[in-house]
């Protein structure tokens, strides 16, 4: 069986815990897309090389890289996800991974509305700044990082600005995604919002 679920959404709105959760309840392979780009940038920064080569070059195991939920990361991604020849190399990687049987779900900011426009599910995961940069803030104070809840707040809204405005595949809900908005919503009740949107398609 193919059964493809795209979930889209900005930085810490908490798609990627949605995803892996409703990923484990379903069975299904789940991919976190923002690597691919976060494994370029970092890349790019440690080698040099040209963004390009390194998005024809990338593997499996790069995204396995434990440097890649850093903040010099995540810019790093927004930076060469703005790069339509970068775009383009990572296409056929993400492509593979969602027509692949006994289910997928890719998360990202362009899934629904590029990668996977005929995805069976559409989600887009979102909630307000203040709430997603509070929320990074702990996570990464929690890493025993020494930054400040503006500054994560000042790096969260630049990187919506980068997402949602640059020209090619540009950040935004799919016209029939579902809006799941966790800004008062519990990270539990999100997740079974999600379960119960893919239960219906997957029923008929």
């Amino acid at each position: 069986m193919k059964f493809t679920v795209a979930i889209d959404g900005p930085a810490a709105a908490g798609k990627g815990t949605i995803s892996k959760a409703v990923a484990a309840h379903f069975g299904f392979a789940h991919l976190d897309t923002g690597l691919l780009y976060r494994a370029v940038g970092r890349k790019v920064i440690d080698t040099g090389a040209a963004p390009e080569t390194v998005a024809k070059s990338l593997t499996i195991a790069d995204l396995a890289a434990d440097n890649l939920r850093t903040a010099e990361a995540a810019q790093a991604a927004s930076k060469v996800a703005i790069i339509p020849e970068v775009r383009a190399a990572l296409l056929t990687f993400q492509h593979d991974f969602a027509a692949r049987l006994g289910g997928a779900i890719l998360d990202g900011r362009d899934i629904g509305t590029v990668i996977c426009p005929d995805a069976d599910v559409k989600l887009y995961v979102t909630a307000n700044a203040k709430t997603r940069a509070e929320r990074r803030f702990q996570e990464l104070r929690g890493k025993g990082s020494d930054t400040t809840f503006e500054t994560v707040l000042a790096d969260v809204t630049a990187r919506d600005a980068l997402d949602a405005g640059r020209d090619t595949a540009p950040m935004v809900a799919a016209d029939d995604a579902v809006l799941i908005d966790t800004t008062e919503l519990s990270i539990e009740a999100a997740i079974a919002r999600a379960v119960q949107v893919v239960a219906q398609r997957l029923n008929g």
